[in-house]
Formats: C-alpha cells, sequence, structure tokens
C-alpha cells in the first residue's frame, strides 16, 4: 500500500529533454543577469575602473625599463622612480610641443580664411537649396532639436576638469605600485584561487601580461613609424608644420578601420590654400598606403598572434565600450576584449565565447 501510494502522489517522472532545457533556460538567464551587472558596473564606475586600466596598461610599457635598471643593480622601487619620471618628462614635451605648434597654427590661421570662407559659403549655398526643396506645409514651422554634438559622445563621462585632473592624479602612483609590487599582486591574485586552478589561473595572467605589452609597445612602434613617414612625405610636397602634421596622422592611423580616414584629416586640413591636386593625391595614397601596409605588415610583425580576435569581434568591442565610456572606451576596447578571449579560452564553461570571438 505505501508503495503504491507513493506512486499515485509522485506522478510520472519528468522527461529526459524536460530536466536539460530547463537548466539551460535557467542557465542563459543567470548569464543575461550577469552580463547586466557587469556591464552596469563598468557604466557606473567608469572613472575608477579607467584610471586603474590605464595605470596597467602603463605598467606593462614601463615594466621592460624597470626590469633593465634593475638588472643594472638599481633599487627596484628606484627603477620605477625613474621611469615614471622618464614618462612623465616625455608626455610634458609632447605636451609643450604640442601647445607651441598650436599657438603657432592659429597665428597662421588668417591664411586660410579665404579658403576656408569659400567652402563654408559653398556648403552652405548647398543647405539652403537642398532646404529649398522641402515641401510647403513644411515650410514656415520651426524644428527645435535638441542640440547635441558628436564631442558630447566622446567626452561622456570625462565630468569636470577638476575631476579630470584629480583622476588622473592617481595614475602616476598606481602604476608605480604596480611596478614595485609586480610579483607580490601576482602570486597573491593566483592564489586566490583554489588549489587545482592556480595553475591555469598563473597561465592565464602571463598570457594577458604578454598580450598587453605587445599590443602597447608594439602600437607605440608602428606609429613611430608610419609618423616617420608620414613626416618625410609631407616635407617632399611641402605640407606646412609637416613635423607636427606627420606623427599626428600617423598616430590617428592607429584608430581601428576609421583610422585611414582620420589619419586624411590633419594633412588635408593644413594643405588647404597651399596645395594643388597633385599634393592632396599623394598625402591620400601616403596615407592609405602605410595603413595598408600596418595591417598586413608591422601588425602580424609586432603584435604576431597575440590578439586573435575575428573583425566582427573587434567592431562589436568598439561599438560596446564606446557607448560606455566614450573616447577612453574606444582606447581600451580592443585591449580589454583580447584579455577576456584568453580568459574566456582557459576557462572551460566559457571557452564557447572565447571561440566565438576568435579568428
Amino acid at each position: 500500500m505505501t508503495d503504491e501510494s507513493h506512486l499515485e502522489t509522485s506522478g510520472p517522472p519528468p522527461s529526459v529533454g524536460q530536466r536539460p532545457l530547463a537548466l539551460l533556460r535557467r542557465h542563459w538567464a543567470m548569464n543575461v543577469i550577469g552580463i547586466a551587472g557587469v556591464l552596469a558596473l563598468c557604466y557606473y564606475g567608469e572613472a575608477v575602473l579607467a584610471v586603474m586600466l590605464i595605470s596597467v596598461l602603463l605598467a606593462f610599457v614601463l615594466a621592460p625599463i624597470v626590469d633593465l635598471l634593475s638588472r643594472l643593480h638599481l633599487p627596484r622601487g628606484l627603477a620605477a622612480f625613474v621611469a615614471i619620471g622618464l614618462l612623465l618628462a616625455t608626455i610634458t614635451g609632447i605636451i609643450y610641443f604640442s601647445y607651441n605648434q598650436a599657438l603657432v597654427f592659429l597665428q597662421d590661421l588668417p591664411k586660410y580664411t579665404t579658403t576656408l570662407r569659400e567652402e563654408v559659403l559653398r556648403f552652405r549655398q548647398q543647405a539652403e537649396s537642398l532646404e529649398a526643396l522641402a515641401p510647403e506645409s513644411e515650410k514656415g514651422v520651426v524644428h527645435v532639436r535638441p542640440a547635441r554634438d558628436w564631442t558630447d559622445i566622446l567626452t561622456r563621462g570625462f565630468g569636470s576638469a577638476s575631476a579630470l585632473v584629480f583622476a588622473g592624479s592617481f595614475i602616476p602612483f598606481l602604476t608605480y605600485f604596480m611596478l614595485t609590487w609586480q610579483q607580490h599582486v601576482r602570486s597573491a591574485t593566483v592564489m586566490l584561487f583554489s588549489m587545482e586552478n592556480r595553475n591555469t589561473a598563473y597561465v592565464t595572467l602571463g598570457l594577458i601580461s604578454a598580450m598587453i605589452r605587445s599590443f602597447m609597445v608594439g602600437n607605440l612602434v608602428i606609429g613611430l613609424v608610419i609618423g616617420t613617414v608620414s613626416t618625410l612625405v609631407f616635407a617632399a610636397i611641402h605640407v606646412p608644420f609637416f613635423y607636427f602634421v606627420g606623427f599626428v596622422s600617423g598616430f590617428l592611423s592607429l584608430v581601428p578601420y576609421m583610422g585611414v580616414l582620420l589619419a586624411l584629416v590633419p594633412p588635408i586640413f593644413v594643405g588647404l590654400g597651399h596645395l594643388h591636386v597633385q599634393g592632396f593625391l599623394v598625402i591620400c595614397v601616403t596615407v592609405l598606403g602605410l595603413h595598408v601596409i600596418a595591417l598586413n605588415l608591422l601588425y602580424p610583425k609586432f603584435l604576431g598572434n597575440r590578439l586573435q580576435l575575428n573583425p566582427l569581434a573587434v567592431t562589436m568591442a568598439l561599438l560596446l565600450w564606446g557607448g560606455l565610456w566614450g573616447a577612453m572606451g574606444l582606447l581600451l576596447a580592443i585591449p580589454l576584449t583580447a584579455a577576456m578571449k584568453i580568459v574566456f579560452d582557459h576557462v572551460e564553461s566559457l571557452k564557447p565565447y572565447g571561440a566565438w570571438l576568435g579568428e
């Protein structure tokens, strides 16, 4: 009687296909909630996370210098201090030189006034001609649109100048302590995992370190190579401020996908009224050719297979991080996504996501 009553009240057992389906639905629901939580944390914690990530990138760039000074029997703390001092001196020199060149350019700006006014007048006439084609019912109607410039999107989250300076003041100190406590931080991070996962965590951290170092140093070297060649070509065709515009164009060319268009803006703008059609054609061919060479020759040489991201993943990463953090997100999108892929590749449950991001 007991067995029969138990069978009657318990009901038929669930089919084999029902339980995996329920688990799959719960699994995807938890994933969606987790992803939403991470994105919310990134969105509201932008200032703190961006400062920490910039400090990490700078620490990886300066680590070879600190290691070299340490091999010369210099204490690691002093070596890190010297490396950061060299970095700050370099940044100060670049800002000073850029500021002086900007002042010189502003002084020479009246030379471009006639050409610029003609271009603006031509575009205004075209806009008025298009407006004249509007339907009669819409003429005389005032359309109110919110004034939102594209710079508002790129500078979203930066806040006021004082907040930016306050956040940026932490970067040298964070970079210094990351350099001096590098081994301790890495070993302590590995110890956070269980015994069976520590070897995987150690390998993953090593791969992320190598990827970030290759990415930063590779982009710096490629930018210098492209900037040097651009400067020489612009000097040959007498582009004004070629010694400044060449390097600006070279580093703008490193921006994924949009770099070739951004790199054309500085030389074409300063060349208005000074260059003929042949000069602008040389600028276009030079920028496009250097961009193609960088993508097909320099990037594989200096970055190798460190990134292993497919173009769709890179584009979506730029869109996502640019939407979250603006211009800062565009700068950090590729190293962040590449680091995520390395983590995915070494976690069994996340390997499908790593395969989706990969080539």
